[in-house]
């Protein structure tokens, strides 16, 4: 008796686990851009490096110089932010206009 429940009980384990899995999607196609941001601006990905982000966006409006330890370096678009930790991008942001 003890086996046919332990064989029950593990039957229904296994079949609720399959039910929470989710699938993933994702998209590896370098040519598909979709903005980064809920204001739809395309924008540096984090990880990026600062030669890459100057390849794909151009040189920004200012560099500030990294400060603080570890150094954190900002570069100015025209609509966005980029804030680096050493040469790898850490975030960026769509300041709010007002």
């Amino acid at each position: 008796m003890k086996k046919c429940t332990f064989t029950l009980l593990a039957c229904v384990l296994l079949s609720t686990t399959s039910l929470s899995q989710a699938e993933v999607i994702s998209i590896t196609d370098p040519t598909h851009q979709v903005a980064n941001s809920a204001e739809g601006v395309l924008r540096p990905i984090q990880g990026m490096s600062m030669a890459t982000v100057e390849q794909k966006f151009g040189q920004p409006e200012q560099k500030i110089a990294a400060v603080g330890q570890p150094p954190i370096a900002r570069w100015i678009y025209t609509n966005f932010v980029v804030f680096f930790e050493n040469n790898l991008v850490i975030h960026s942001v769509v300041p709010h206009k007002q």
